[in-house]
């Protein structure tokens, strides 16, 4: 990794610049240097300007005052087809699938590759595809509807579309935050190809130790402002200048009295069609009240399968379920929440929230008895309920009324948790509840579960990260395969010992 840029002129250049939308300042005469061959970290919490600045140089934005500099010569960028054109691809944070497209067809929407007769060669683009998937060391079929794979899987072939294109400058916008360690590690390694061969990634992650890993050059943004630049830095720099806080203090656990099994599961199976192993294998846990169990597992072990099956979202799953003294296992999904169980669900955009509602129908979506009267839904009733959430969870907001799409992602995922938490859950489980979100909203996430679990509340929840099983689980258990490869208590949880777990019965199968 190069250590220092003194000597090293920036292949682009942003210079001042300022970016206002109605009521807001996103960005605020930022100065951003991007170098030629390195990884260029750009850091910041949810709504520090990042993504803003990101769309400015990919071209979809235009800046409302300042210039861009590419090899020393002003660029104007009216268009994202324009940047790839001068060599600038990205990969946006948000998904940007055709469900209803095949694999192929969506890394080559666009940008098809037609016969001088005018028809797609279908057959090429398959083959193509396939050889970029294979560099993320995926053996995805491309001719699988796109709609048909998992989130992280979709985020795969993101990836894969942008490495397929020629470009000196790739930018990267939380390109791991769908992904396992593992899938990760791959993508790192070939991140630092890239460089090598002297391509310019700028890298946007929120997990803080890849960043360490892979980066060269790291930049801080904070309320749209550059704070800081360095090349040789810590962990405890980086959390510092992004929120002011120390690196400790967002993984410490807290002692808890656990009361009786709340939730208890035996034999889950989730059959597959034909010859396939299930997704879910006879999979038996249980939660208490107060306890917080951790799942790990790579992607594709049936972590969140396993979560939708307990929550009723598979009907024809198997295997018995008890939520206190009832067994809910042929419960529909409305009665299984009206007996105490919620789903935080992994992927907030999809399947967390609607996105033409405001912030206030988000919360009370799922609990709308608790603000209807006999006349309809009475506005007093759910601002007096969402007032309540939004302190208690410290959703950052100008107005309960605000579209929830000009929310930070952290704060979408607090109303997610505050939806869920209306329901007056006993079981609150939780899929990756920190994808995505800066450290500081990790951290009041992390919060959030201590003190619902310190109310009584059993929480399961996964996460691909092992720093955060450690941190946060009384018990974790490990899949694999859709089988429980490992289960593990205080000391024995450690980073070690859930990775050795998973790797062992993948390879043992």
């Amino acid at each position: 990794m190069n250590a220092g840029f003194d000597n090293t002129d920036p292949v682009l250049r942003a210079e001042g610049i300022v970016k206002r939308y109605p009521g807001t300042t996103a960005l605020d005469h930022v100065d951003y240097n991007v170098y030629p061959g390195c990884v260029n970290v750009l850091l910041g919490e949810n709504g520090a300007g990042k993504s803003t600045l990101m769309k400015i140089l990919a071209g979809v934005e235009t800046p409302t005052e300042g210039r861009l500099l590419l090899h020393g010569e002003e660029l104007h960028l009216s268009s994202p087809r324009e940047a790839l054109g001068r060599g600038i691809g990205i990969i946006y944070q948000e998904l940007n699938i055709f469900p209803n497209l095949s694999v192929a067809e969506n890394m080559y929407a666009g940008r098809e590759l037609v016969s001088r007769g005018g028809t797609v060669r279908h057959r090429e683009q398959r083959e193509r595809a396939s050889a970029a998937l294979r560099r993320l060391e995926q053996s995805i079929d491309p001719a699988t509807p796109a709609g048909d794979l998992r989130i992280g899987q979709q985020q795969l072939v993101e990836i894969a579309r942008a490495l397929s294109e020629d470009v000196s400058i790739l930018i990267m916008d939380e390109p791991t935050s769908a992904l396992s360690e593992a899938e990760a590690d791959v993508l790192l390694r070939l991140v630092r190809e890239l460089a090598a061969q002297g391509v310019a990634i700028i890298y946007i992650s929120h997990r803080l130790d890849e960043c360490l890993r892979v980066g060269d050059h790291f930049t801080v943004l904070r309320d749209g402002r550059l704070v800081a630049e360095a090349s040789d830095v810590t962990l405890d720099w980086i959390v510092r200048k992004m929120s002011g806080r120390a690196a400790e203090a967002l993984f410490e656990k807290s002692a808890r009295t656990l009361g009786p099994i709340v939730l208890d599961v035996e034999d889950l199976t989730l059959p597959r069609g034909g010859d396939r192993s299930p997704s879910v294998d006879r999979v038996s846990f249980s939660v208490r009240e107060g306890e917080i169990v951790g799942v790990y597992g790579l992607l594709g072990a049936g972590r969140t399968e396993l979560m939708e099956c307990v929550f009723g979202i598979h009907p024809e799953a198997q295997g018995r379920i008890q939520l206190g003294d009832e067994e809910i296992q042929t419960l529909s999904l409305r009665r299984r929440i009206e007996a105490g169980l919620a789903l935080v669900p992994e992927d907030r955009q999809l399947l967390g929230l609607v996105q033409n509602l405001s912030v206030a129908q988000n919360i009370t979506l799922a609990s709308l008895e608790r603000i209807t009267t006999r006349s309809g839904i009475s506005r007093s009733r759910e601002r007096n309920v969402v007032r309540e959430l939004v302190r208690a969870l410290a959703i950052k907001l100008s107005d309960p009324d605000q579209p929830i799409t000009t929310l930070s992602g952290g704060n979408q995922q607090k109303v997610v948790i505050a939806k869920s938490l209306l329901t007056e859950p006993r079981v609150l489980m939780m899929d990756e509840p920190t994808r995505g979100v800066d450290v500081g909203a990790k951290s009041d996430i992390f919060g959030i579960m201590k003190k619902l679990a310190g109310q009584g509340i059993g929480i399961l929840f996964t996460s691909s990260e092992l720093r955060e099983i450690v941190a946060m689980a009384d018990r974790a258990f490990v899949m694999a395969r859709g089988r429980l490869a490992g289960e593990f208590e205080n000391e024995a949880i450690t980073e070690k010992n859930l990775a050795d777990a998973s790797v062992l019965m993948q390879s043992t199968g």
